[in-house]
């Protein structure tokens, strides 16, 4: 088994920032969204993941406007949000503030009254009675037959509409492993004939590597939920870890994540699943070898559930309080080579410090560049000592811009639940 493409080059040191149009402000449109985006380029984005912009079904609708992951047509752009003008717009602001950006893609099912319905309706399975069905017990959505070519051919022709008509630079692909890896072969091969896109799939099966650039880490995200709540230690963090690269491609970018749209909604903010832990795992999330997601309204920070099917709009304060964290963390990602995802020249160490079980510690080097992160996972201020001689030399600390000489055995102090970025100074 081998990885049939290549991210793009600019992939590696990007950081994605997922938006939810509809609950963004008020306006729920692209046109107001389209205001944030010198802040999020300030910030340190790179990518901007746009949830589903395609209309949402009507019947079968869940609360008053639906889910977005129910579309009614995949080569229109949702009227709640804009017109296709306003969409090329955001999309031609993005690139000249030199990010990207992709769209969710849902492949797997559609909304109950999707234009297919009536024009195509051999694209869909049926149950035993000839029924429209789906498998996954959701009762808005139906699934769709990929044992049908033609049912292949015009998805990846609705795709390529998103990139010819808007210039997209890739996609965030819904449920990914529900839809037969032959399928993601056959439309990336076609899709990046040109130039490579980014694609991230909502999957956590290695193989789909051979397709995907990126993948969601699922287990590690529940696990740190599970040491939040003592039920863990830091020790599984280390094996979890561990597991995941005797499993994956070494160039395999994962996406890591304290929310997203579905944790916010179904199971809870950051800070009611990882309370005091949120910010030294926001940091983990953007320093391990992966790729940082950053959610809407997190750097607010936004500190309760977005409803799902109804408007729930946030409100924007003059000054984001988590805005200068994520931007001296994303920038510094975004700098520095030795973050990069996927680059086989960079190793990861774990150091071991004097204080095992309270602190996460680690190193990425790659020559003489050297990046230590010190993670305080305990409600008790620490001084630690690092036993580990890799660590010789000045070294500069990103949050607090204190510098000194570090070494084995050096004595450091981490606040409870701290987090310190060191790095050759």
């Amino acid at each position: 088994m081998a990885e049939l493409f290549e991210p793009p080059v600019w992939a590696a040191s990007s950081n994605i920032y997922e938006v939810n149009v509809r609950q963004y402000q008020l306006e729920g449109t692209f046109r107001a969204f389209r205001k944030h985006l010198p802040r999020l380029a300030g910030m340190g984005i790179g990518i901007v993941w746009m949830m589903p912009v395609t209309p949402i079904s009507l019947k079968g609708r869940k609360g008053s406007l639906g889910s977005y992951y129910a579309a009614q047509d995949y080569t229109a752009v949702n009227p709640e949000y804009g017109t296709a003008q306003d969409f090329r717009d955001l999309v031609d602001t993005c690139h000249g503030l030199g990010m990207k950006i992709i769209i969710d893609w849902v492949a797997n099912h559609t909304g109950l009254d999707h234009v297919w319905t009536t024009t195509h309706p051999d694209f869909y399975i049926r149950d035993a009675q000839g029924n429209f069905t789906e498998r996954n017990g959701w009762e808005d959505v139906i699934d769709l037959n990929y044992a049908n070519p033609a049912l292949q051919d015009e998805m990846v022709r609705c795709m390529e509409y998103w990139i010819e008509e808007f210039g997209i630079d890739g996609f965030r692909c819904d449920m990914a492993h529900l839809v037969p890896l032959e399928f993601w072969k056959k439309a990336r091969t076609q899709i990046d004939r040109e130039k490579p896109h980014f694609w991230l799939a909502e999957c956590e099966e290695p193989s789909y590597h051979q397709v995907f650039d990126a993948s969601y880490t699922w287990e590690w995200m529940h696990l740190t939920e599970k040491f939040a709540k003592q039920e863990a230690t830091v020790q599984q963090l280390w094996d979890q870890l561990n597991r995941q690269d005797s499993l994956f491609y070494p160039k395999a970018f994962r996406l890591y994540f304290t929310t997203n749209h579905d944790e916010n909604s179904w199971n809870g903010t950051e800070y009611e699943k990882y309370g005091d832990l949120a910010l030294p795992l926001a940091v983990f999330s953007a320093t391990w070898n992966g790729m940082p997601l950053i959610y809407t309204g997190q750097e607010i920070p936004n500190k309760r559930r977005l409803k799902f099917f109804d408007k729930d709009p946030l409100v924007w304060p003059e000054k984001c309080g988590l805005e200068e964290f994520y931007a001296k963390l994303l920038k510094f990602r975004q700098a520095n080579p030795v973050m990069r995802a996927g680059d086989t020249t960079v190793t990861t160490y774990r150091i071991y410090t004097s204080h095992p079980r309270q602190v996460f510690s680690f190193l990425r080097q790659s020559e003489n560049t050297r990046v230590w992160v010190l993670l305080n996972f305990s409600g008790t201020a620490i001084e630690i000592r690092p036993e580990s001689a890799l660590l010789e030399g000045n070294m500069k600390e990103l949050f607090s811009g204190e510098e000194k000489s570090v070494g084995e055995n050096t004595a450091i102090k981490v606040p409870a639940y701290g987090y310190m970025v060191w790095y050759n100074a």
